[in-house]
């Protein structure tokens, strides 16, 4: 991004347990962004229904998604900036987020289904049952290069994720956006 324009918006994604909500925040933190977590957008049926088990439709996701689209739109308006965690796991998914704007970027969390399988083993209080990963996995369209998208791996401490992007972003050195924060 040496050169190019700042972008407005950020969206970390991929499936549940990768880190998308850590990620994001500490993203937030160093860059002194606004930090939205996806979950929160959700209507309450959608929380009820996957934490029954239930993974959720497409019908299901639409007003989700067009809700945090509605944030990204009024963040970017108001020349603002903003981090938003998201799972976006499909194309179509990530086109409604987008709504044809190229002042957004996707921050793709890759990881194995097994690292993530045994962080949601241990994690505690979250409405995603991790029997509901696999589902995640089957859904997930993993973003290609034309769709403003950074990939990073998960198989590091969150410190050195954020490096990384910020790196592969251009938004300055980490030492930098240290200073920044």
């Amino acid at each position: 991004m040496a050169g190019a324009e700042l972008p407005c918006a950020l969206i970390v994604m991929g499936v549940s347990g990768s880190g998308k909500s850590t990620v994001a925040e500490a993203l937030g933190k160093r860059l002194g962004w606004h930090f939205e977590d996806g979950d929160s957008f959700h209507p309450a049926s959608n929380v009820a229904k996957m934490a029954a088990g239930h993974p959720l439709t497409d019908e299901d996701r639409w007003p989700w998604l067009n809700a945090i689209a509605d944030e990204i739109e009024r963040t970017c308006k108001a020349d603002g900036h903003v981090i938003i965690a998201c799972s976006a796991l499909k194309h179509v998914y990530r086109d409604v987020l987008l709504r044809g704007r190229d002042d957004v970027r996707f921050v793709f969390l890759k990881g194995t289904q097994e690292l993530i399988a045994d962080r949601l083993a241990h994690r505690k209080g979250h409405f995603m049952p991790p029997q509901l990963l696999t589902s995640q996995f089957k859904t997930l369209e993993p973003p290609d290069a034309g769709e403003h998208v950074i990939t990073v791996s998960i198989d590091a401490a969150v410190g050195a994720i954020v490096d990384d992007v910020l790196r592969q972003l251009k938004l300055g050195s980490p030492k930098t956006q240290r200073a920044m924060s």
